[in-house]
């Protein structure tokens, strides 16, 4: 005879590790119908969220390894370009020294040496002041922007 307290055994439906009826499960059929959830216990989810979290990390990792060689790249370069534009400076430097002294030579003849020096020198400091002043007016505009800016 059946024990009253025997609630677990159920000719079409079986009870879920919950202990709920579920009718979908039959243990008489070969295949039970089972859910993701009968599966995967729950600390799968935790397992899933510990395995993005390390995939992150191991993606942060790998996004700084990146960015520092692409910043010891651009050193590099930037270095070895810095480089190069004071050489071309550099002999744009003496081209400008030999057209001055051209000038000297050229001019010398026609209205002596001590007046084509002075001619070639006078005009050059005129420029150097004009674009001294240009360039001290810029710097005004900009210590002036930050003047208002007391943080």
């Amino acid at each position: 005879m059946p024990d009253r307290n025997d609630h677990h055994h159920q000719p079409a439906a079986s009870r879920d590790a919950a202990g709920s009826l579920n009718p979908n499960l039959n243990p008489e059929s070969p295949h039970p119908e089972t859910t993701r959830a009968h599966e995967e216990p729950l600390g799968s989810l935790f397992d899933d969220a510990y395995a993005l979290y390390e995939d992150g990390k191991t993606y942060l990792e790998a996004e700084v390894a990146f960015q520092k060689s692409r910043a010891s790249y651009a050193s590099r370069e930037t270095g070895s370009g810095i480089v190069f534009a004071l050489g071309a400076l550099a002999f744009l430097h003496l081209a400008l020294i030999g057209l001055v002294v051209g000038l000297i030579i050229a001019l010398a003849p026609i209205i002596g040496p001590f007046v084509a020096v002075a001619a070639v020198v006078g005009t050059l400091l005129v420029l150097m002041i004009i674009v001294g002043l240009v360039a001290r007016s810029r710097f005004k505009r900009v210590s002036q922007a930050f003047k208002g800016d007391r943080a």
